[in-house]
């Protein structure tokens, strides 16, 4: 679709993230529904543009000092996140030396909501 290539080539408006809003989860329930009605209402576009504005942080500065870090890390994605793609978590993952990379079977972008009790395990274990 449009809003799908719009937000691929990093020039989503507003209308296009409504779209695409059912994809982001494993299941589009009444509580997806509500979980995204509340997000609307605490979205923050002025901090947005500043977070994601041309030299808001060095990438290389940032790689660098993710790969000091020392600390076991536990970076997790929805199977179907369609925001932060397993492929891309996993490479994400890949810049701490300490990473464990899980994927979530059935979850999207907020795999707490479509399976809480699993995504519970995983974190308990890893913080065990």
């Amino acid at each position: 679709s449009a809003a799908f290539e719009a937000i691929d080539a990093g020039a989503a408006a507003a209308a296009d993230w409504v779209t695409v809003a059912p994809f982001l989860y494993g299941r589009w329930d009444e509580a997806a529904q509500a979980h995204r009605a509340a997000e609307e209402k605490q979205w923050n576009e002025a901090a947005a543009e500043v977070f994601g504005s041309e030299g808001a942080f060095d990438p290389e500065a940032t790689r660098a000092a993710l790969a000091a870090l020392g600390t076991p890390v536990l970076v997790l994605a929805g199977e179907f996140d369609l925001a932060s793609p397993p492929r891309v978590v996993a490479r994400l993952a890949a810049l701490f030396p300490r990473a464990e990379s899980v994927v979530q079977p059935g979850a999207g972008h907020y795999p707490w909501l479509d399976d809480a009790d699993r995504f519970v395990s995983v974190t308990a274990r890893f913080l065990a």
